[in-house]
């Protein structure tokens, strides 16, 4: 998988998993499982017990023809079948991970229609598990060696939880964001996907490094901010992003947009692992693994949008 990528795949080595081990060797001068050389019997003779090529054990012909026979039939049948493709043969394919992909989604949107229904307590109540347990269930799929088809669908509801939360009281401040946030997460894929299928970027061992340099800086961002907001040191709805102005644009506008640019890179690195591993023949469970991974960048991306969203429309007002 791509070095640097999304961690999700990190430490799943999917090249070569699919291959045979070799075929045991015989001792040099013997054939394979105790035959002799070159496939022939001692001094030329029948095995013992068994009647000579082309007669049956009666002596008799005619019966070897027959066998010759059937296996032409078999043969012709053999040769007009298709070719055995990867579903066949039990690797991971595209078709498999859209699937999957779309099956994480829709427990996400399950997740998010329970807390858009519920009153507005219990609502943000489940929010906060939401946003637990994703957090949680995240860590754990992502350190899982094989992938768990049940606790990626049950981070994928859990998250639902979070984002509809999130959204209904963005949405109750600023009506309209959470339908906006929804169609720029949306945009951001198909453009991301159609560069990546274009050729016109790829990740680079290059931008690699300059994405994980500015992934950990956004993130002791996050973390110092966090740490603010909660000891009373800012009193912001959104702490430094909205407290901090830089010719007169709330810094929370810079930071939204750069961890957007992130994200969408993020997917750049998914979908480069995603081909690795069907290009390589992984096996087709880990085909969960890269929806889960799909799954994780794109939360990211709506929570990174809706939030900028927010910040722009508090910042008209």
């Amino acid at each position: 998988m791509a070095l640097g990528g999304n961690p999700v795949f990190n430490g799943k080595n999917f090249r070569g998993a699919t291959q045979a081990p070799p075929a045991p060797q015989a001792p040099y001068g013997q054939g394979a499982y105790g035959q002799n050389p070159y496939g022939q019997n001692p001094y030329g003779q029948a095995p013992y017990g068994q009647a000579p090529y082309g007669q049956n054990a009666y002596g008799q012909g005619g019966w070897t023809d027959a066998q010759q026979g059937m296996s032409q039939e078999q043969l012709q049948q053999m040769y007009n079948r298709p070719a055995a493709g990867p579903a066949d043969t039990g690797r991971m394919t595209f078709d498999d991970v859209i699937i999957k992909t779309a099956l994480c989604l829709g427990a996400v949107i399950a997740g998010a229609a329970v807390t858009l229904v519920v009153p507005q307590g219990l609502a943000s109540l489940l929010m906060i598990v939401g946003a637990l347990g994703g957090f949680v269930l995240a860590l754990v799929n992502t350190f899982k060696k094989q992938p768990s088809p049940a606790l990626i669908l049950a981070y994928a509801a859990l998250e639902g939880l979070f984002l509809g939360g999130l959204t209904r009281i963005l949405d109750g401040m600023f009506p309209g964001v959470g339908l906006q946030a929804v169609i720029g997460t949306l945009s951001v894929f198909a453009v991301t996907l159609v560069l990546f299928k274009s050729g016109k970027v790829r990740a680079t061992p290059k931008a690699m490094r300059f994405f994980m340099i500015a992934v950990i800086g956004y993130a002791v961002f996050a973390l110092v901010n966090m740490v603010m907001m909660w000891t009373g040191a800012v009193d912001s709805p959104f702490g430094l992003r909205t407290s901090v102005e830089i010719f007169g644009i709330p810094l929370g506008v810079f930071i939204g947009l750069l961890a957007i640019g992130l994200a969408a890179f993020s997917l750049i690195m998914d979908f480069t692992s995603i081909e690795a591993g069907v290009r390589s023949g992984a096996p087709q469970r880990f085909s969960w693994t890269a929806a889960f991974g799909l799954t994780v960048t794109l939360v990211w991306l709506y929570v990174e949008i809706i939030r900028l969203l927010a910040i722009l429309r508090g910042d008209n007002e």
